[in-house]
């Protein structure tokens, strides 16, 4: 008995130059970056304020409510932060996603558009 080989299909082999350089990718880098270079900077001042201000400042030593001072207020709003920038990314990663499909099915169309 005769083993027959399985022959498969060469996969497709994408243009990443001409990806990269089309106006849709360039699109998606643009939109990605507007939202996460002011995320970034938004996030390490926000973060590396707290130590500033409790080691050069008396600013958030005052009592807030009660026997909670703001230090404690600003450190508990650090963590609300993460959380609301993540769900932020989450939601906006979608969006990413819809043209990365848009880039992909330029690329195998072969439009660089």
């Amino acid at each position: 008995m005769a083993v027959k080989k399985q022959s498969f299909a060469e996969p497709a082999v994408a243009d990443y130059e001409a990806i990269a350089q089309s106006a849709s990718f360039r699109g998606l880098i643009q939109e990605k970056k507007a939202f996460i270079i002011p995320a970034t900077v938004f996030f390490f001042v926000f973060y590396f304020s707290l130590p500033v201000l409790t080691a050069y400042s008396k600013a958030l030593n005052a009592p807030a409510v009660g026997p909670i001072s703001w230090a404690w207020l600003f450190a508990f709003a650090q963590f609300v932060m993460t959380w609301a920038l993540c769900i932020l990314y989450s939601k906006r990663a979608a969006k990413f996603d819809e043209i990365v499909e848009q880039v992909k099915q330029e690329a195998k169309e072969g439009g660089n558009a």
